[in-house]
């Protein structure tokens, strides 16, 4: 009996595997070999019935990352984790801070949790074509606090901050990958993981040994190529942060209402004030909720589009992704090859988010 149910399981699941290894993986592994071609290179011939495709290797990435006439993708690249950075913390701050509010069971709770989840129900096409009308010079939010039109461009604006010279990556990546060593071998020596601990902390100190006397050295352009944050990504934010910051709320209220009552109690009854209470208690309890939320808002801002889309235009270079401009390459320019090598870049950036925390998810399941 168990047999035939196995059998029966494997028969239902078959098609959904075989549908998934074609339409997803397959295309994902045709991406991958067509980023690895020159085809487009010759716009001529790009969408003849039989065109001259060359396998190159992994020119098509060098030339993202290291050539004269790719620095758009550069500063995309750089504008997407900025927009990462400043979107997930927005979020997050903006959720906790309402679901703190909704946690003292206000009155008028459930329409106060309404309007915060609506935002959430939205497409990023809709929210992006109201905040575009907010944003625009004559738009809402100009005339609602009294600011000067021509002064206050919220996407049309070319000024940048935070400017890096692309030349010092190697040495900031460097620099960055050793921080989080470091800190990972300080957990494992208060977890009592010596082997670990030696582990990390050799790997921090090689890594800054490297940056100290190799890295500066390092330079991936002949000249230097200053990328920094454009402020008309400010507009992008705050549209993207009103449309997200529900959802982290809901997962929020949700930990906060699941946190037993006792817990709290007993941390008064220890002589806990309310913020020491959030901070020893509440706060440590919502970590893996923390944690979610920040996998689920970092996998949706690499893979922005839409919203951009919606917002800009796809000619608005000072508020270009990495998406919009694969897209742009492959559909207009016709350079399919350099299109299929941005997406790959893309899915890499991605996985490097979404499957450490799978193996944690999968290591705590296999743990109980």
């Amino acid at each position: 009996m168990k047999n035939t149910d196995r059998l029966w399981a494997k028969l239902v699941l078959a098609p959904s595997v075989i549908l998934l290894a074609i339409f997803v993986y397959g295309f994902i592994a045709r991406t991958g070999y067509t980023s690895l071609t020159d085809w487009g290179s010759d716009p001529a011939q790009a969408l003849s019935l039989n065109p001259v495709i060359k396998f190159i290797g992994f020119q098509n990435y060098t030339d993202l990352f290291t050539g004269g006439l790719n620095v758009r993708f550069r500063q995309d690249l750089i504008s997407t984790l900025f927009f990462t950075v400043f979107f997930i913390a927005g979020c997050l701050g903006l959720g906790l801070s309402l679901a703190l509010m909704l946690d003292r069971n206000p009155r008028g709770e459930g329409l106060w949790r309404t309007i915060f989840l609506f935002p959430m129900s939205l497409s990023f096409i809709v929210t992006g074509t109201i905040w575009r009308w907010m944003l625009q010079p004559q738009g809402g939010v100009n005339q609602l606090l009294g600011l000067d039109p021509n002064r206050y461009e919220w996407l049309t604006g070319r000024a940048s901050v935070l400017g890096f010279d692309w030349n010092r990556l190697p040495l900031l990546t460097a620099v960055v990958v050793a921080v989080v060593l470091g800190v990972l071998a300080y957990q494992a020596l208060r977890a009592g993981q010596r082997s670990r601990m030696l582990v990390a902390s050799g790997c921090a100190a090689l890594l800054l040994v490297w940056a100290l006397f190799v890295g500066p050295n390092v330079k991936l352009l002949p000249a230097p190529e200053l990328h920094g944050f454009n402020i008309a990504f400010i507009g992008i934010i705050i549209a993207a942060v009103w449309q997200m910051s529900g959802y982290t709320m809901a997962l929020y209220l949700a930990g906060l209402r699941g946190i037993p009552e006792e817990i709290r109690e007993a941390a008064r009854v220890d002589g806990a004030g309310e913020w020491a209470s959030y901070r020893h208690v509440v706060f440590p309890l919502l970590a893996p909720i923390t944690l979610s939320a920040m996998i689920i808002l970092g996998h949706i801002s690499l893979k922005i589009f839409d919203l951009v889309f919606a917002m800009t235009g796809p000619d608005n270079a000072a508020t270009d992704v990495p998406a919009l401009l694969m897209y742009i390459t492959s559909f207009r320019q016709n350079a399919f090859a350099v299109g299929a090598a941005i997406g790959t870049v893309l899915l890499l950036l991605v996985a490097v988010i979404i499957v450490p925390y799978l193996a944690s998810q999968f290591r705590t399941e296999e743990a109980r």
